[in-house]
């Protein structure tokens, strides 16, 4: 009897219950109350269990009754939900929003961006990915990712189409206590190539034998940004660094920034886009979503 129970019935218990009477539900639910009462009695039989004590004046929940109020509540949002959902998709919008960011975009940015999707697509779930170089771009190649907020790269990616979104600067840091922070002038290039150089490393094939922003020979390849920041403030080698993640570093003098030759100290601008291939253009959410971000770039 348990498959016979219906969504009437369980909406017409907790309605019961959170307006305390059979006769307050029924004008809540615009039925007679015999109706009210009917659709109770009948989910009580098809359960097997007293849901309401009826010898005082009011209809009061049994211990059983409040267990199971739970477990109806849960069945009732869980089928609005789907029905919400379900609209929702018909009209156009992603089933998911699965999304790869660049490690070197700014974490505060895309973390009030979800916070805002949260609350204006509560039903569409979200994936977040982060990688950096040619690892944030093959989930969006092969699939996995239908939006890529990524940093531009020295390789060309004809199946995809990209809006541009802004820039980070990318600064040129090592810790105070390094050699090179000793420099009170503009640092040659061949100085550079005498100390370790730390470098993000490319968990993709797609950058395979090439070099973005190499300029020392003698290099430690890191796949991880956290690590790499960590170095650098031990004094372990120079490398760059986005400006917001070494902001408060450099405020404090913790880290120095390297004036290099050739690169301005204001930093080297990594232009940031969003990325999704041009046969799967974003819907309704993909599309808000790259206008968040927009808004980042036009206050940054």
């Amino acid at each position: 009897m348990l498959d016979g129970v219906s969504l009437d019935q369980l909406r017409t218990f907790i309605t019961a219950v959170d307006e305390g009477s059979f006769s307050a539900a029924a004008r809540k639910l615009n039925r007679v109350q015999s109706a009210v009462s009917g659709w109770v009695s009948s989910l009580e039989g098809q359960i097997g269990v007293v849901l309401f004590d009826r010898t005082g004046r009011f209809p009061k929940l049994t211990p059983e009754g409040t267990v199971l109020l739970a477990d109806a509540r849960n069945i009732v949002a869980g089928v609005d939900a789907l029905k919400a959902r379900a609209k929702m998709m018909s009209g156009g919008l992603e089933a998911e929003l699965s999304v790869v960011i660049d490690v070197f975009f700014p974490t505060a940015v895309v973390s009030a961006a979800v916070k805002a999707f949260s609350e204006r697509f509560p039903f569409t779930p979200l994936r977040l990915f982060v990688e950096g170089l040619g690892a944030g771009y093959q989930p969006v190649l092969d699939g996995r990712c239908s939006l890529g907020i990524l940093a531009a790269l020295p390789v060309s990616f004809p199946s995809l189409l990209s809006v541009r979104l802004g820039e980070v600067p990318l600064v040129v840091v090592a810790s105070a206590k390094h050699p090179l922070a000793q420099f009170d002038k503009e640092i040659p290039k061949s100085e550079l190539s005498k100390y370790v150089q730390l470098v993000l490393t490319d968990r993709s094939d797609l950058m395979g034998g090439k070099d973005y922003g190499v300029m020392s020979p003698v290099t430690w390849r890191l796949a991880d940004l956290s690590t790499k920041y960590a170095f650098l403030k031990d004094c372990v080698g120079w490398g760059s660094m986005p400006l917001h993640m070494v902001e408060h570093d450099i405020d404090v003098g913790e880290l120095v920034v390297l004036e290099v030759e050739g690169m301005p100290r204001s930093g080297y601008p990594l232009s940031m886009s969003a990325v999704h291939q041009a046969a799967s253009p974003p819907g309704p959410a993909g599309s808000w979503f790259i206008d968040q971000l927009r808004g980042w770039a036009a206050k940054s």
